[in-house]
């Protein structure tokens, strides 16, 4: 099961959100202020990244290489993951 941890911080021009899904090996940020919707997610693993669903990151539903694979190409760097133990 996924864990949810939100932070917040302050830049000069607004207050930034992150939030953070923990696997037992992996984990991802997403900051959706900066997200710009380009759908890379969506469309390359809609198991694991459903827009429609709370929370809408479910990594649990798919492979730690599917995920990361995923998230590599995300344009804007608002999804990141860090892997355990590095």
């Amino acid at each position: 099961m996924a864990i949810l941890l939100k932070r917040k911080w302050i830049t000069k021009e607004k207050i930034m959100t992150e939030k953070k899904y923990e696997t037992e090996h992996l984990t991802i940020s997403w900051k959706p202020e900066i997200c710009q919707h380009a759908g890379k997610c969506v469309h390359g693993a809609p198991e694991v990244f459903e827009v429609g669903r709370r929370p809408w990151i479910m990594p649990e539903n798919g492979s730690e290489n599917l995920i990361k694979s995923v998230i590599d190409q995300c344009p804007s760097g608002a999804l990141s993951y860090v892997e355990k133990g590095e």
